[in-house]
């Protein structure tokens, strides 16, 4: 049943009007002024609203503008009523935003047919609105989009340093976006070799390279550090993506860039220097990690030699070079950076 709520100051017209709407079967308020009739409307959100235009406390224009200022009553179908047939008056009220304008006295079908065609207008016009809000809110017009909305739809994932978050072979359920931390991805050879093949750090989405295709896990993924993830079922993400085909070819976009810097990363596996390699690792993980570097940067000899390719025996050599040379200094099993721009000299 429709709410319709009448805002009269004349008694006998508010309760003959009251009881010809009531009788036609809506549940029917009243308000005596425009003040009450304000209030009455934010407290019960009515279908539609009938006002008077002259009234004491606040006249029906002062009503339409109050509530027009109210998201959650500006789109209720607003008709005037009232006794002011000057054309003025009458496009006033249209010019404010009022639905209809009904003059006194009217006639019953005349008040009827407004109500019903008002109440089926709104209805088409909410749908409307629901639709381009729908659209609105699924829309992903780019890669940050998708990143949000990850970031907003995602479940959320909690690893320590250390800790296995897929592994090589397994079923490939997820795509994840890294809200805090560093990611490595890894792949072990026929001879037991682990070979890491991309470095992630927060803001960057992994684990895509199986979305388009059922197949397992093509590398394993490891938390470097402490890390929080968002992620998201790849059969929701694809039912995402067919609506939003930019957001597709974006992500082609990034699964190319992220063959190329593994390109890179083998041309220089076999082709570069021990020393070249080393330290262009050591930038790779500068960077990645995005922190001062003056502030110091901690990088596990083990993760520098699976990033760069080579023995850790060879590394071990290297970077003992390099500390000599004050680049870095060794502590523990860790490694710290004092000279940055030397060692971008040495790549």
């Amino acid at each position: 049943m429709h709410k319709v709520l009448l805002i009269e100051d004349d008694t006998v017209v508010r309760e003959n009007t009251a009881e010809l709407i009531e009788l036609s079967g809506y549940e029917v308020f009243t308000a005596p002024n425009g003040k009450v009739g304000v209030e009455k409307s934010k407290k019960l959100l009515p279908d539609i609203i009938i006002c008077d235009i002259m009234m004491p406390e606040l006249d029906g224009y002062g009503v339409l503008r109050a509530l027009s200022e109210n998201p959650d009553t500006k789109y209720i179908p607003f008709i005037f009523l009232s006794a002011k047939t000057d054309h003025k008056d009458i496009r006033k009220g249209m010019d404010l935003g009022a639905d209809d304008y009904l003059t006194k006295p009217f006639e019953e079908n005349d008040l009827l047919s407004a109500l019903e065609s008002r109440l089926a207008k709104a209805a088409i016009l909410k749908e409307e609105r629901e639709q381009r809000t729908a659209e609105n809110t699924n829309a992903l017009r780019s890669l940050n989009d998708l990143k949000n909305y990850l970031d907003d739809n995602g479940i959320t994932f909690k690893f320590k340093k250390g800790e296995e978050i897929f592994r090589q072979g397994y079923n490939s359920n997820y795509i994840y976006l890294i809200t805090k931390g560093i990611v490595k991805c890894h792949k072990v050879d026929k001879s037991g070799k682990e070979l890491t093949t991309a470095l992630y750090k927060e803001d960057d989405l992994f684990g895509y390279a199986t979305l388009l295709q059922e197949i397992p896990y093509q590398e394993s993924a490891t938390a470097m550090e402490k890390c929080e993830l968002m992620g998201i079922p790849k059969e929701e993400l694809k039912t995402v993506l067919h609506k939003n085909h930019k957001v597709n070819f974006d992500l082609i976009n990034l699964l190319s860039d992220s063959l190329a810097e593994a390109k890179n990363q083998l041309l220089q596996m076999a082709y570069g220097s021990v020393r070249k390699k080393t330290a262009a690792t050591i930038l790779q993980f500068v960077e990645k990690m995005n922190k001062n570097p003056k502030e110091g940067i901690r990088i596990s000899r083990t993760d520098l030699a699976s990033v760069a390719g080579i023995a850790t025996e060879s590394l071990i050599r290297t970077i003992s070079a390099f500390s000599k040379e004050g680049l870095i200094d060794i502590e523990g099993r860790n490694i710290k950076v004092l000279e940055i721009e030397k060692l971008k000299q040495v790549v």
